[in-house]
C-alpha cells in the first residue's frame, strides 16, 4: 500500500479545487517527525475558499479523521497532519515487503519508455583513470534505476574512438611503435608513444601535419590506418573490459565516435539546406548569440569534423534507431556549455525531442591519498585503485575472520563496492577527495558499513533455521511497537518513493543515503531488541523485520551498483 496515494484519493473527495494528481504532489512527510507521518499544506486552498489555512485544516480534520488507517489526524498551523495506525502500518509494509521479495520499490512508471543512457566514453588508447569512475558508475546506476522503473533502457559506452589524435597515434606507432611491447601492455605503451609524439612535434611541427594526413586517410577508409586503428581499438577494449568486470558494469552498445562518421554528411547537408550553418574564415559555423550562447563551430576549414558534429549526427540516429523517450548523456559539468550547443541546433533544426535529450553533469573527484600508484603525472589509473581496495580488504578479512569461506570473491564484493559507494554518495554535482581510508571503513556511512549490516542481517536468519517461508498469517505484528521497529518499518514504506526521486532528479545518492540510514536504523533495533528469544510470537515478528531489512538492503544496494555478500 502506497499511504501518500491512499491520503491523497481520501482528500480529493473532499477537495474540489485540486486534481488528485496535484494533492498528490502536495502530500508530504513532516519535518518535525512528532507531527506525524504525512502532512497537506492547505496555504495552496486559501484563495479559492476564501479562508485562513488553519481553517480549512480544521474543516477537512473532522471530514477524514474517521479512517482505520490513521491512529490521529490533526490540524497545525495549517498543515492537516496524519499519524498512521502503527499495527495496520507494520503489518502492511512487511507483509508487501516478504511478499514481493526483490520485487518489492518496483513500480510500472516508466511504462516501458525508452530510455538511452550514455556514460563512461572513455577514449581508446587513453588510461581508464579515476576521473573516469564519476561518469561509468553515476551512469551505471541510473540504468539500473530505470529499469527498476519499468523503463526499457539502452546503455551506451560512446567510446573516443575517433579524431586527430589517432592520426597522431599512427604517426608515433609507425616510428617508434612495436608490437609486441604493446600487446603486452597496451594503455601504458601507446601513452608512452603519444606523449613522445607531443614532445617531439614541438621540435618538428611537421609531425602534427604528418598525424592531419593520417586522420582524414582514416576517414576515407585507408586500409593501413584502418587496420592500425582497429588493432589500437581491440586492445584498449581487453583492458577496459577488465575494469567493467571488476566494477560490474555492461552495455548494450559500444558504438563510439567512429560509427557515426559515415552519418555526419547527412546532418551537415541538412544544416546547410536549413540555412543553419554560415561559412565564417573558411569554417562553418551556427550563430547562436541570439540565444545567449558563442557560436559553435560545425566544420573547420579543412572540412573535417569535430566532436559537435558527431553527437547532432549520434541524437538523430538513436532517435531514428531507438525512438527514444529520454537520452541521458551522463558527462562531467566542464561540458555544458558544448550540451547547450547542440541541443540549440537539434531545436533549429525542428526537432522536438531536443527536450528529450538530457545532460546529467557532475564535479571532480580529486585524490586526498597521495600514496597510490601513479604511472604519468596526475594520471591514476582506476584499476590500481580497485585492486589495491580489494588487497586491502583483504587483509582485513585474514585480520578479523581468517576462516571466511570465499575469502578471495568477498574481497572483490566488498574492496571494489567499497570504492563505488563512495562516489556514489557524494551528490553527483559536488566535487569530492577520494580516500581510500575512509571508503574502507566499517563505520560510519560507507559501503563496507551497509554491506556488514546484510551479512549481519543473514547471520541471523541462518541462525533462525528455515526463514525461507515465513507464515505472514502466523505474525502477531502487534509485537512490534518500540520506537527502534517502527523506524525501521517507516524507512521501509519510503523505498519506492526513494528510487523515484533518485531518477527524477537523476541523483543516485538519494538511494545510497537511503540504504545507510536504513542500514543505522536496523542496527539500532538489533542493538535495543534480542531477536532468538524464547517467546515465539516476538521472535517471527523480529524475524519479520530482518528478514525484510536484508530484501532491501539488498535491492537498494545493487540500485547503486554494490554487491551483497552474505558473510564477510
Amino acid at each position: 500500500m502506497d499511504y501518500k496515494i491512499s491520503i491523497a484519493k481520501l482528500l480529493s473527495g473532499h477537495i474540489d479545487v485540486l486534481s488528485y494528481e496535484e494533492i498528490l504532489g502536495l502530500v508530504e512527510h513532516p519535518k518535525n517527525k512528532e507531527m506525524g507521518d504525512f502532512a497537506f499544506p492547505c496555504f495552496t486552498l486559501a484563495k479559492a475558499y476564501r479562508k485562513a489555512p488553519v481553517k480549512i485544516a480544521d474543516e477537512l480534520k473532522v471530514q477524514v479523521e474517521s479512517n482505520e488507517l490513521f491512529e490521529s489526524v490533526s490540524s497545525v498551523a495549517g498543515f492537516l497532519n496524519f499519524k498512521l495506525n502503527q499495527e495496520h502500518f507494520v503489518k502492511t509494509i512487511l507483509t508487501e515487503v516478504l511478499t514481493l521479495g526483490a520485487d518489492y520499490g518496483k513500480s510500472d512508471i516508466g511504462q516501458h519508455k525508452k530510455v538511452i543512457v550514455e556514460y563512461s566514453s572513455v577514449n581508446i588508447a587513453k588510461p581508464f583513470h579515476m576521473g573516469h569512475i564519476r561518469s561509468t558508475m553515476i551512469g551505471e546506476s541510473l540504468n539500473r534505476i530505470y529499469k527498476f522503473l519499468g523503463y526499457d533502457t539502452v546503455a551506451i559506452n560512446h567510446l573516443g574512438d575517433y579524431g586527430t589524435q589517432f592520426g597522431k597515434l599512427i604517426v608515433a606507432y609507425k616510428l617508434w611503435g612495436d608490437k609486441a611491447v604493446i600487446e603486452a601492455d597496451p594503455i601504458n605503451e601507446l601513452l608512452k608513444i603519444y606523449v613522445r609524439f607531443h614532445n617531439e612535434a614541438e621540435e618538428k611541427p611537421e609531425l602534427d601535419d604528418e598525424a592531419r594526413a593520417w586522420f582524414t586517410k582514416l576517414e576515407n577508409g585507408d586500409a593501413e590506418a584502418v587496420e592500425l586503428w582497429t588493432m589500437f581499438k581491440e586492445m584498449s577494449l581487453k583492458v577496459f573490459d577488465r575494469v567493467y568486470g571488476l566494477l560490474g558494469v555492461t552495455f548494450d552498445s559500444y558504438a563510439g565516435e567512429s560509427f557515426y562518421s559515415d552519418k555526419m554528411p547527412a546532418i551537415l547537408s541538412e544544416l546547410r539546406t536549413k540555412n543553419i550553418v554560415q561559412k565564417s574564415e573558411g569554417a562553418e559555423i551556427v550563430d547562436l548569440e541570439p540565444y545567449g550562447l558563442p557560436p559553435a563551430l560545425i566544420t573547420k576549414k579543412d572540412g573535417s569534423s569535430l566532436y559537435l558534429t558527431r553527437d547532432l549526427a549520434a541524437a538523430k540516429y538513436r532517435k531514428d534507431h531507438y525512438n527514444f523517450d529520454k537520452n541521458i548523456y551522463v558527462v562531467g559539468g566542464a561540458q555544458k556549455l558544448h550540451f547547450q550547443q547542440w541541443f540549440k541546433i537539434i531545436d533549429l533544426m525542428g526537432y522536438d525531442w531536443s527536450k528529450d535529450c538530457i545532460h546529467v553533469e557532475f564535479g571532480m573527484v580529486s585524490l586526498e591519498d597521495g600514496s597510490l600508484s601513479t604511472r604519468k603525472g596526475q594520471v591514476v589509473f582506476l584499476e590500481d585503485v580497485l585492486q589495491k581496495a580489494i588487497e586491502q580488504t583483504r587483509s582485513i578479512i585474514n585480520e578479523k575472520n581468517p576462516d571466511l569461506m570465499n575469502k578471495e570473491e568477498v574481497a572483490k564484493q566488498v574492496g571494489v563496492g567499497a570504492v563505488v559507494f563512495q562516489e556514489l554518495y557524494t551528490s553527483r554535482n559536488k566535487d569530492y577527495s577520494f580516500s581510500l581510508e575512509k571508503t574502507l571503513s566499517f563505520d560510519g556511512e560507507t559501503g563496507p558499513y551497509v554491506q556488514y549490516t546484510h551479512a549481519r542481517a543473514c547471520s541471523v536468519l541462518r541462525k533462525a533455521g528455515n526463514t525461507e517461508n515465513l507464515m505472514l498469517s502466523e505474525i502477531d505484528f502487534s509485537k512490534l511497537d518500540d520506537e527502534a521497529s517502527k523506524e525501521v518499518v517507516r524507512l521501509l514504506s519510503k523505498y519506492n518513493e526513494i528510487v523515484v526521486i533518485a531518477h527524477r532528479n537523476y541523483e543516485p545518492h538519494t538511494v545510497a543515503r537511503f540504504v545507510v540510514e536504513l542500514a543505522q536504523n536496523f542496527n539500532r533495533f538489533y542493538h535495543d531488541n534480542s531477536i532468538l528469544v524464547d517467546d515465539e510470537a516476538v521472535k517471527l515478528a523480529r524475524l519479520a523485520i530482518v528478514k525484510a531489512v536484508k530484501i532491501v538492503i539488498e535491492s537498494a544496494l545493487n540500485l547503486v551498483c554494490l554487491e551483497a555478500p552474505e558473510q564477510m
